[in-house]
């Protein structure tokens, strides 16, 4: 069979390659959409990371204040000894009765 000059076995090769063109064509469509959503996907989590440390640095800007904190932190609690320790005597010692039975009003050995 000749159809316009062209066989029909040339004119079927033809719709064939045609048909292979146009699913090459969905696969290269679907393929770069894939890739352009990974690629989405991996700019979103760059912007997430450099939020992350922008971040990060905002909260390390004072850490050169760490050491007078430190310091002031020992000395708040070399007070709290202090205290802790005369409260322990002061307890403790009461002069020979126990804590919460001296009389009012009375002097020691009375």
């Amino acid at each position: 069979m000749n159809t316009g000059g062209y066989h029909f076995s040339e004119i079927t090769f033809w719709w064939v390659a045609l048909g292979i063109g146009f699913v090459v064509w969905l696969v290269v469509i679907a393929l770069l959409t894939l890739l352009l959503r990974l690629v989405q996907d991996i700019d979103g989590g760059v912007i997430g990371v450099r939020d992350v440390l922008h971040r990060v640095a905002g909260n390390t800007q004072a850490t050169y204040l760490l050491k007078d904190t430190a310091q002031g932190v020992d000395a708040v609690l070399n007070e709290g000894l202090q205290h802790h320790l005369f409260l322990t005597r002061v307890m403790t010692s009461n002069f020979g009765r126990p804590a919460g039975k001296a009389k009012i009003g009375r002097r020691p050995g009375q």
